[in-house]
């Protein structure tokens, strides 16, 4: 497969993720090793399990709580508005209302050869989003970890 097909190919499981309906999720989506960066957090964070764990609580965050609410389908207002695609990576601009504050940001995901993503860093702006963003996703973490 050449390097354009595979990306594209990437980007499609993402968004079948998003959808719901990419068997395996993020077990099968995310690298072993893979780095997340936080918009919040100032040290990456690495592996699997973190990047899961703040991924989920995002999808949280953007579907307002409602885990029957996939970002961008289903009542969330979470979507994607451009899609950049260089290489190995893929950078998807969103936008989203999270109880009247307008969130802004971008996924920046690199993927390796096996279609796995090894780095995924979140931007998000404006500083008001980022604050509300913060705050639900440290009371949706401090939830998931019990």
């Amino acid at each position: 497969m050449t390097e354009k097909l595979l990306i594209e190919a990437c980007l499609d499981k993402w968004h079948d993720h998003l959808k719901g309906e990419f068997e395996g999720g993020l077990d099968e989506l995310l690298a072993d090793n893979v780095v997340f960066y936080s918009p919040v957090v100032f040290t990456p964070l690495e592996g699997k399990d973190l990047a899961k764990l703040y991924l989920s609580a995002a999808g949280n965050t953007f579907s307002e709580g409602d885990p029957q609410k996939v970002p961008g389908e289903n009542g969330s207002n979470f979507r994607y508005i451009k899609e950049v695609m260089s290489g190995d990576h893929i950078m998807l601009e969103f936008e989203a209302t999270i109880d009247g504050t307008y969130v802004n940001g971008v996924d920046i995901m690199t993927w390796n050869n096996k279609g796995k993503i090894s780095e995924f860093k979140v931007m998000i702006r404006p500083l008001q989003a980022v604050n509300l963003v913060h705050a639900q996703m440290k009371t949706i973490l401090e939830r998931m970890q019990g």
